[in-house]
């Protein structure tokens, strides 16, 4: 039974005492109160969760804040890439309410993402944003919602070719193309950042390139040769995924005098190795290939080119993985397309 009291400020407090539950709510009219106290009657009734914090929530866009605020209340901070995506989908869908979310509206929503230029793999990653959403609003404050829809929606997109895996990307640079790069940034005497150092940084260690930015002269063991790379990139584990990766000289570039050779353009042994912006870096690069007309290159493609070569040195997979830090083996097997003419290389290493 729902019990109303008014206050002294003129406004109506509802008690709902209801198969052992209790909530209460503060309103401005009686009105409002009976309604809302109807309606979560009818929900336990139903053996729905009774929150009252979904109670105004209508639209798509108040789904995407519930999520967004009940994170920050635990305290899990929502990444670079989820928070672009809740933004754009708060753009673009946060208006309807989220009961307009049916089948028929999400394989739209699929086919105009797909008509601006969005891959199988980004598509996917939005209805799965969107299902989050969905899901954690129905399981933490009981707001009805079915993702039923969403799902039939995602059988469609698949079968239309819009929703997939994404190729699995096997650009190598050639050893010209390196060296052009290369000579192109240490003839560049505007260039302030020594991206010329990076590159040749980025295929001895495979490492990526906001790793790159982010290790410190203190997690630099120079005795025994090792770097301690902090927080590495793990989809099951945000932080505290340190892993020491030993500096090799295996790829033909010597990981090890990369970083003596910045040492000697350093102020101090103190701060981050390489204290440069990662996305001037990546711009850079990009523009450095653009001028030396070399097509379809990422900086990217540096840490796979890395690890390819590690491969070709006769590293096994585990080995592999003490330096690139992937968990999953099977991860790494895309990268053992070793190029056919090495072959020659590791027959003379043997007869001689």
């Amino acid at each position: 039974m729902a019990t109303f009291t008014r206050l002294k400020s003129g406004s109506w407090r509802v008690q709902i005492r209801r198969k052992g539950k209790y909530v209460n709510e503060t309103f401005l009219r009686r009105k409002d109160a009976e309604e809302w106290a109807l309606d979560l009657e009818r929900r336990i009734d139903r053996q729905e969760p009774a929150n009252t914090r979904s109670r105004d929530v209508k639209l798509f866009g108040d789904l995407i804040s519930l999520h967004r605020q009940d994170l920050q209340e635990v305290g899990k901070k929502i990444g670079r890439s989820k928070n672009a995506s809740l933004n754009f989908l708060d753009t673009r869908l946060g208006h309807l309410r989220y009961g307009e979310l049916d089948r028929e509206r999400l394989i739209k929503f699929g086919k105009e993402r797909a008509a601006e230029g969005a891959g199988p793999v980004t598509v996917g990653m939005d209805i799965g944003h969107i299902k989050t959403i969905l899901t954690h609003a129905a399981a933490i404050h009981g707001v009805v919602t079915s993702v039923e829809p969403l799902d039939l929606a995602r059988v469609a997109l698949a079968r239309l070719g819009l929703v997939g895996k994404g190729d699995e990307r096997d650009r190598r640079p050639t050893q010209d193309e390196l060296d052009r790069i290369i000579a192109g940034f240490q003839a560049n005497e505007r260039q302030q950042i020594p991206v010329d150092r990076i590159v040749r940084f980025a295929v001895a260690t495979a490492m990526r390139q906001d790793e790159i930015v982010r290790v410190e002269w203190s997690d630099w063991d120079a005795s025994n040769r090792m770097l301690l790379i902090r927080d590495r990139k793990d989809p099951r584990k945000k932080k505290g995924n340190d892993q020491r990766i030993p500096l090799l000289d295996v790829s033909g570039y010597d990981a090890m005098k990369i970083i003596e050779e910045q040492g000697r353009y350093s102020n101090s042994r103190e701060g981050r190795i390489f204290p440069y912006n990662g996305k001037s870096i990546g711009t850079a690069f990009r523009r450095q290939c653009k001028d030396l007309k070399i097509k379809d290159l990422h900086f990217h493609d540096l840490r796979h080119e890395g690890t390819s070569r590690l491969f070709e040195a006769g590293f096994s997979i585990e080995q592999v993985a003490l330096v690139t830090g992937h968990k999953d083996w099977k991860m790494l097997r895309r990268y053992t397309h070793i190029k056919p003419e090495t072959l020659h290389t590791n027959r003379a290493s043997k007869v001689a």
